[in-house]
């Protein structure tokens, strides 16, 4: 086992964002390099493999490691309005592959006052959200079941970004449940979690029944996105 236990994130990981977002500057960056070493970096590196070791007992199809499963804290500032040159929060995603590559998974967000955990589709580009919505349509009950399952959960979509009219493609749907599902441009689930639980090597438990509980939406996004992702090689 090479991976280092999670004990939390170090008591000044909240207050060093909190002072980024104010500084953003790489002369204060440089300063405090090691701070966000010792209380971020390392943490959310443990983070990722224990939570990854923890899914794998649980029977779980989520992996994590310290290489390729945490966000860069540098931003891509080439094309942004916002010249700010780092994130202001740490984060970090759980998937089967344990990379970014892999559709979905278990995203973790930590930033001063908004700590959360998500899974789902986020974004999708058009042929998986076209995929997804054909899914929906041919295994309704599947998806309505899976809604209801994970509301008593309390988890809902997020409906922020809403299609008005239903997409050309399934202008002939005429349920309404499956009407709404097809109007959503992601589906996501979040779960909030305070900066205590951030602190906490208990946050590992909180990931891994984050995880039991979004498992069947995963899959349901598994098998609408993944033959796609097979034919991408001769695409």
């Amino acid at each position: 086992m090479s991976h280092h236990e999670f004990t939390g994130f170090g008591q000044q990981a909240f207050p060093f964002l909190k002072a980024l977002k104010f500084h953003a500057n790489r002369e204060w960056f440089q300063e405090n390099k090691s701070l966000y070493e010792s209380d971020v970096k390392e943490p959310l590196g443990d983070l990722a493999e224990a939570a990854g070791a923890a899914c794998e007992k649980a029977g779980l199809p989520f992996r994590g490691n310290r290489k390729t499963s945490p966000f860069r804290i540098y931003r891509d500032v080439r094309f942004s309005k916002d010249k700010n040159p780092y994130k202001t929060n740490a984060s970090a995603v759980l998937s089967r592959t344990g990379t970014k590559k892999d559709t979905g998974g278990i995203y973790m967000h930590f930033e001063p006052g908004n700590c959360f955990l998500a899974s789902g589709l986020w974004y999708p580009p058009s042929p998986q959200l076209k995929a997804m919505r054909e899914q929906i349509v041919a295994r309704r009950s599947d998806i309505l079941k899976i809604e209801s399952e994970l509301k008593k959960k309390k988890l809902a979509f997020g409906t922020e970004h809403t299609l008005t009219r239903l997409p050309n493609a399934f202008k002939t749907e005429e349920d309404e449940e499956t009407q709404r599902l097809l109007k959503l441009k992601m589906f996501i689930v979040e779960r909030p979690i305070t900066e205590e639980q951030a602190l906490s090597p208990n946050l590992i438990k909180d990931v891994v029944k984050f995880s039991k509980d979004v498992l069947p939406l995963m899959q349901f996004v598994w098998r609408a996105t993944d033959p796609l992702m097979e034919g991408d090689g001769n695409a």
